[in-house]
């Protein structure tokens, strides 16, 4: 994986202004926590993709904060622990839709992947918010890691 992680790392580091080593702690640490979970590159993919079908981090947070999980979201874009989220807090901010079209991208049923989002959003949303800010160019590192993660 070392190969992979540092091609991650260029990208990031290019796409975060030349931060390689805080773009490559940042997405090591999003595939170190999820190694070894089967079919967790799909899983981020799928995750990746629903942040980005429902217009970015920053409407992902704003989601949260407007569906009553302010402080859910926020423990995410801090620094502290992240706070826990179900899979049917998930689909009464994001949508059932929402989660039914990436399950079905996914191939998997729409119960499988608010699973799945509810233990990888947290751990995305933390990982690309170093520092506890959203960063202005969410969206291109998102595009390129998607890009990188389907191959």
């Amino acid at each position: 994986m070392g190969l992979f992680d540092g091609a991650l790392g260029d990208v990031a580091g290019s796409l975060l202004g030349g931060q390689g080593g805080d773009a490559q702690q940042m997405l090591g640490g999003l595939l170190k926590q999820f190694n070894g979970q089967g079919s967790s590159n799909g899983l981020l993919a799928a995750a990746m993709t629903l942040v980005q079908q429902q217009g970015g981090l920053e409407a992902i947070v704003q989601k949260f904060q407007a569906g009553g999980l302010g402080d859910v979201v926020q423990s995410w874009v801090g620094t502290g622990a992240n706070a826990p989220v179900s899979g049917a807090q998930l689909e009464q901010v994001l949508g059932h839709d929402a989660l039914a079209a990436v399950a079905s991208q996914a191939g998997v049923a729409p119960a499988q992947i608010q699973e799945g989002m509810a233990s990888v959003l947290p751990e995305i949303v933390n990982q690309l918010t170093p520092g506890g800010s959203l960063p202005a160019n969410s969206g291109a590192l998102i595009n390129s890691v998607l890009g990188m993660l389907r191959g």
